[in-house]
């Protein structure tokens, strides 16, 4: 059997509908990046027969593979454990509701392709072609400008649900990795330019998916992590 060269993973909990779409269109797309390649669907806990609907995809096709999870672990937890259990030397994750357009996903493997540890998925570059509400958008600016000016980053959007990495160099970077939620991808990024990773971060097309909004509480949660991880980062633990 071929060695896979690119593992997909989907985090999911409670997107049975999402799914629907989500599946068959990584399926096409991934055939089009590598004939050898394997889609992991990370669901964590749903109780809406997300875990049954994949299992049935993957008793018809070996490239799709379940990973339930009983019990749930976060949606950054989800990732640490589909990243250890990927088969592919390239890794990328996106979300179910392919908020970030597919049309993508050829240009963000090839990055990894090229040489560079990570590529980012970005909203907030020039040639990015998003639309969402201008209260996410104005919490969005406002969130990555403090992970730059708190956390040092160089990366404009730390939150896009949309990456890949060499396997390789994040199986490195992933056990340092606290956050277990939607922090997830920002201790990653900052994490791995503290370590001289290579990212590069890509224009995409972006919708916001439905019923998607900001709450004050996510707004002070963010900000509280953003402040956790320089204590990390900054002070020794004794």
């Amino acid at each position: 059997m071929a060695e896979i060269e690119v593992t997909a993973i989907i985090p999911v909990f409670n997107d049975r509908a999402a799914l629907e779409r989500a599946i068959p269109r990584s399926i096409d797309v991934l055939s089009y990046i590598s004939d050898n390649f394997e889609l992991i669907v990370a669901e964590d806990g749903s109780a809406d027969g997300s875990a049954e609907f994949v299992h049935q995809y993957e008793q018809q096709d070996p490239r799709i593979r379940l990973l339930h999870s009983d019990e749930r672990l976060g949606r950054g937890r989800a990732l640490n454990r589909a990243i250890h259990e990927a088969k592919g030397t390239i890794i990328c994750y996106y979300d179910v509701d392919l908020a970030t357009d597919m049309q993508h996903l050829p240009t963000l493997v090839s990055a990894i392709r090229d040489g560079f540890d990570i590529a980012t998925g970005s909203r907030l570059l020039p040639d990015s072609d998003i639309k969402r509400t201008g209260g996410r958008e104005i919490a969005s600016r406002t969130y990555n400008f403090l992970v730059q000016i708190i956390l040092g980053s160089s990366v404009h959007d730390h939150q896009c649900g949309f990456k890949a990495f060499n396997k390789q160099r994040i199986l490195a970077i992933v056990p340092a990795i606290k956050s277990g939620h939607w922090f997830w991808d920002t201790e990653l990024i900052v994490r791995c330019q503290r370590q001289g990773y290579r990212i590069r971060e890509l224009p995409v097309r972006w919708r916001a998916g439905k019923g998607t909004t900001v709450k004050m509480k996510d707004v002070l949660e963010m900000g509280s992590s953003i402040l956790r991880l320089w204590w990390q980062i900054h002070v020794p633990e004794n």
